[in-house]
């Protein structure tokens, strides 16, 4: 199987780039489970990986600690946005193998912020399809490129595989 290179740098802006996207949509989770701090600091474990560029075992446990925090609480918004803090908080640890897996897991971030704040306006496709214009208009050339070098997403079948897709082709034209 091919790989993809990922430097140390590529995965600093890629989280960079998730933590912003992810914090639009936070306040979903936060409204909703205000003593439930997981998803907040996943986002600010990835800010520090950003900062410090060491990807540790704690940065792996917050994120798996936001996708807790995801099926624990009773709400499909919030739900998206603790997935959406998991996913950013995982991006320093996506892999280098040239599968359309790898792309989901960097533009995760992304694309469950847009579904969270679609899902809080009452499930308005034009909400997430916003929300996507905001994730491309901020991503950086850096982390276009790298998606270019992963495979491309299908357009699949569900709304989030939808959201997957266009996010996808945006940020490789």
């Amino acid at each position: 199987m091919d790989e993809v290179p990922i430097s140390d740098e590529d995965r600093r802006l890629l989280g960079r780039w998730a933590a912003d996207c992810v914090e639009r949509a936070l306040p979903l989770f936060e409204a909703r489970a205000p003593g439930d701090f997981r998803p907040r600091e996943a986002i600010e474990g990835i800010r520090a990986f950003v900062r410090e560029g060491k990807r540790t075992g704690r940065l792996r446990s917050l994120a798996w600690a936001a996708h807790a925090a995801a099926r624990a609480v009773d709400d499909p918004a919030a739900a998206a946005a603790a997935r959406a803090a998991c996913y950013a908080a995982a991006t320093p640890y996506i892999h280098p193998l040239a599968t359309p897996h790898q792309s989901k897991h960097a533009l995760g971030p992304a694309v469950h912020q847009a579904r969270a704040r679609e899902l809080a306006s009452g499930d308005d496709p034009g909400v997430g399809d916003e929300e996507l214009r905001w994730a491309i208009e901020h991503a950086p050339e850096e982390v276009r490129a790298l998606l270019r070098r992963m495979p491309a997403r299908s357009p699949g079948r569900s709304r989030l595989d939808t959201l997957y897709h266009r996010l996808d082709a945006a940020l490789r034209s």
